[in-house]
């Protein structure tokens, strides 16, 4: 496949010199001239681990080069990777400036390159591909490739341009702003006319070579069919699962992914600090936390859903907080887990506020499902709530009998909720002949049946049905986080 690259930094060179040694012919594309003359010469702009001889190699073999001359590389491509830094402004927002800059001379190279819109002049004031480095230069005249198309099978959606953003950004960013300035400046239909793809790269400075070669996922997010299947024959044959989802979901992966990153960074770091203080190896005590790959290092706990809760969580975040205090360590992130966890907790409720209904039906009442643990359960915190607000409250749980509890089980509901024994209900059905207002926290089989019959109740879903996409589209269910 024909490609060019916009933007020659470490994701651009990256992606260009490995494109180029996996049988691609690449056009590097920067407004930096001594990047352009670096490649040119077949020298890498970066320091990498293996990124030199792939460029050297690339190069000589011919099949990766470097201009400046947006035009003539649209012109001369099917792709276009799109791989300029979206830093950060003063404030902490994204700056789109670079990607708004080559989205607009990409556009103007669609429209001088297709016949229908050929000699179309461009309107604004010209602008050039930029790098988060570099001075803007103006553009030379567009010209008009003359370069044998690569041989090969072309993928589907071979025809028209297709246009792939690497850069990271903000979800609604590619559609929102950057799909409108494409279709404006080259007076063409994204999705008809030319491509829109959204594939957020996942490389380490220091072995992106390796990860290139070795990804742990490929995510395509696709405008359309034809779009994502030019991207995933970019990607055919590399290792790790491929995900074609929702431009804005693939937007969000990268976010996600470097959220958690630092999350894990931030927690062994205080962990670590914590242990100092204590007079304790910080390291032998996370080789025993990472030896437990079932909660651990899993994908245990990673799925939205509602507040935390139980007789050991919130205990014990506590305590080791207030350990780190009394040893004079400051921990953010430990110190904000709970109430990061009651703002969760605020959100179920003012979901069920803003529904209306003053009969509410709460489905669920331990700290999870499959046990009587009353014990800080935030579903026991959210029906407090809603009976100091003067909402009439019916709760099903099959798990929960007034009879049965007993120890500190009891004396913490007796405390809480006092009147539980007139709140509870026989069955499921019970609750739903009595609610407006359906408030979901568990997925008992028994539930799951009555709330098939909830008609026009609106539904609160605190722990994702097993039919939660099917009921997105009915006006009354609402879910939390999803």
């Amino acid at each position: 496949m024909r490609i060019s690259v916009f933007g020659l930094g470490y994701v651009g060179c990256v992606s260009a010199a490995c494109l180029a040694s996996a049988g691609h012919k690449v056009v590097g594309v920067d407004v930096n001239p001594l990047k352009v003359d670096l490649v040119t010469r077949g020298l890498a702009p970066v320091v990498e681990e293996r990124i030199g001889e792939l460029t050297a190699e690339a190069v000589r073999s011919g099949a990766l080069r470097a201009t400046a001359d947006v035009a003539e590389a649209v012109g001369s491509t099917d792709v276009s990777l799109v791989c300029v830094g979206t830093p950060s402004a003063p404030n902490g927002s994204l700056s789109t400036a670079y990607l708004e800059r080559v989205a607009e001379q990409i556009g103007r190279a669609l429209a001088a390159g297709t016949p229908a819109t050929a000699g179309k002049p461009a309107t604004g004031t010209p602008t050039t591909a930029e790098t988060p480095t570099g001075t803007p230069a103006a553009e030379p005249p567009a010209t008009q490739a003359t370069e044998a198309p690569a041989t090969g099978t072309p993928a589907s959606g071979a025809g028209r341009h297709t246009v792939v953003f690497r850069s990271t950004m903000l979800p609604g960013t590619c559609e929102d702003l950057l799909v409108p300035i494409l279709e404006r400046e080259s007076g063409l239909a994204a999705g008809t006319d030319f491509g829109v793809a959204v594939n957020p790269e996942f490389l380490r400075e220091g072995t992106s070579v390796r990860d290139f070669f070795d990804p742990p996922k490929t995510v395509i997010g696709e405008l359309d069919r034809a779009s994502g299947d030019v991207v995933a024959a970019l990607y055919e044959g590399l290792p790790g699962e491929v995900f074609r989802v929702p431009i804005t979901v693939a937007e969000m992966t990268k976010y996600t992914d470097n959220a958690f990153h630092g999350l894990k960074i931030s927690f062994a770091n205080e962990i670590g600090a914590i242990c100092q203080a204590l007079g304790l190896d910080s390291h032998q005590v996370m080789d025993v936390f990472l030896a437990d790959r079932k909660l651990n290092v899993s994908p245990a706990y990673l799925r939205p859903g509602f507040a935390f809760g139980g007789s050991c969580l919130p205990k014990d975040l506590r305590g080791l907080v207030y350990a780190a205090r009394r040893a004079d360590v400051s921990v953010p992130l430990l110190a904000h887990v709970l109430p990061s966890n009651d703002d969760h907790l605020r959100r179920a409720f003012e979901l069920v506020t803003a529904a209306g209904g003053r009969r509410v039906g709460l489905f669920g009442l331990s700290f999870k499902p499959g046990t009587d643990d009353l014990r800080e359960s935030p579903m026991v915190e959210l029906a407090e709530r809603l009976l100091g607000k003067g909402y009439d409250l019916r709760i099903y749980d099959a798990n929960v009998s007034l009879s049965r509890l007993v120890g500190a089980n009891r004396d913490y509901i007796a405390s809480r909720l006092p009147h539980l024994g007139d709140l509870l209900s026989g069955s499921a059905g019970e609750v739903l002949a009595h609610a407006d207002v359906c408030v979901v926290g568990c997925k008992d089989p028994d539930v799951l049946d009555a709330l098939a019959g909830a008609g026009d109740r609106v539904i609160i879903d605190l722990v994702r049905l097993p039919d939660a996409a099917a009921r997105r589209a009915h006006p009354g269910y609402v879910g939390l986080g999803w």
